[in-house]
């Protein structure tokens, strides 16, 4: 087994006023030559965003797109005629595919939303760009792993693009969960979103993560109540 940790305070960090962000992998101005990637998965951004604010429509291709708000809701519109209100609980998907431009707002003029946004590399690129969201019950994520997104529908996620693994868990203080990765050789990015964790011998406190592979099980006990994000990825070099 080998693994990396990510501490939270080590971050890429701007602050535009409406937009405060930390970057867990290189992006815009923040580049750091050990976390430019986790293998397929490109960026994981942490974004608070002032009631009102928001990204004007702006292009993308050829990335898998997931967007899971933690607080508050988003207001999206695409040029694929996709557009909806994703709140707390839903997950959305994009596949930039060949093309396509989209905007991205904070749904309130008051309250803050706070969403992370991932990017992952494509399986198949240039392939006609896709819009899907979902709502997902959180009562199917307590101590166990709920599946939001993923190659097989069949999981119950939305579909992506890529031989990669979307999993969120609400785990109670003293529970032990396992992850079995899904595919033959991809790795697991595990970001806490909340409360404390030991992973692999490593404790784990409120945003930081750790990214496992070459091994087919990875334990998780809780310590205090913790969410945890659990992203499986093909480990591209």
């Amino acid at each position: 087994m080998k693994s990396k940790f990510y501490a939270a305070n080590e971050r890429g960090h701007a602050n535009h006023g409406w937009l405060n962000a930390h970057h867990s992998f290189s992006f815009g101005n923040f580049y750091d030559p050990e976390k430019v990637h986790f293998g397929a998965l490109r960026v994981l951004n942490d974004d608070l965003i002032s009631g009102g604010g928001g990204f004007p429509a702006h292009p993308h291709d050829n990335m898998e797109i997931v967007t899971i708000p933690l607080s508050g809701a988003i207001a999206h519109k695409d040029s694929t005629g996709g557009n909806g209100i994703i709140k707390t609980g839903d997950v959305q998907i994009m596949s930039a595919g060949s093309g396509v431009r989209h905007s991205e707002y904070n749904a309130s003029r008051s309250e803050t939303l706070n969403l992370l946004q991932l990017w992952v590399f494509p399986k198949e690129k240039n392939i006609k760009p896709r819009y899907d969201q979902k709502t997902f019950e959180l009562a199917e994520r307590k101590n166990k792993w709920q599946v939001v997104v993923g190659p097989d529908e069949k999981d119950g996620g939305l579909w992506v693009n890529q031989d990669t693994v979307f999993a969120l868990t609400d785990l109670d203080a003293g529970q032990t969960l396992a992850y079995q990765p899904k595919f033959k050789g991809n790795g697991v990015y595990f970001f806490l979103i909340e409360g404390s964790v030991e992973i692999a011998g490593t404790v784990l406190d409120k945003r930081d993560a750790i990214g496992i592979w070459e091994t087919d099980n990875m334990e998780i006990k809780a310590s205090v109540d913790a969410k945890i994000l659990a992203i499986e990825v093909p480990m591209l070099q």
